[in-house]
């Protein structure tokens, strides 16, 4: 890229995200390092059902592409949160058009909207540590759904295999014994 800007945008930062953790992945590989299980949150999860095997590197890639090319596509807007607080002090708090986009540790949460109604949970937790994300779109929300019937369609098509390495649902915290295009 020679525009530092166009890795802001998800049409260009989810596949470099993807092929970077590929990489890493192999890298570690290389010296020797083999995991017992692997687990990846958002786009992690691509790159951990491809090095399991469930995944070949073109369907990865036709994955991640038409999820970076469909979620650009949608109306820019929305925010994202992360604070320091659990999943147990955020819930209760949580409004129409918020949603809890991603646990990062025990007291770690990233809330995901509107930004009106983002905007309504960071009121009310003033004393926390928080910052607010630079992103485009309100991601792991509401706001995504539209582009999720056209992303099952190209989930449906690829093919799957059982993964050689065993990995987590960062869904449900359990092993997946078989994908299928539903899973994402």
């Amino acid at each position: 890229f020679d525009d530092a800007e166009a890795l802001g945008q998800t049409g260009a930062a989810q596949p470099a995200i993807l092929a970077l953790e590929v990489a890493l992945f192999r890298l570690l590989e290389s010296w020797g390092v083999s995991p017992d299980y692997l687990v990846g949150h958002s786009v992690g999860e691509l790159a951990a059902a491809h090095v399991a095997g469930v995944l070949s590197l073109a369907d990865a890639c036709a994955l991640v592409e038409a999820r970076a090319g469909l979620m650009q596509a949608l109306p820019a807007g929305g925010a994202m949160w992360a604070v320091r607080a659990s999943v147990d002090e955020v819930a209760p708090l949580l409004v129409d058009g918020v949603s809890i986009a991603a646990v990062n540790a025990p007291g770690q949460v990233v809330v995901s909207g509107r930004r009106e109604a983002v905007e309504a949970v960071v009121a009310v937790l003033p004393d926390r540590q928080g910052r607010w994300l630079p992103v485009s779109h309100a991601f792991h929300s509401a706001l995504m759904d539209p582009m999720l019937p056209e992303f099952a369609a190209v989930a449906g098509r690829l093919d799957y295999a059982r993964p050689l390495i065993p990995m987590v649902s960062t869904l449900t915290g359990e092993p997946v014994e078989e994908f299928t295009g539903a899973y994402w």
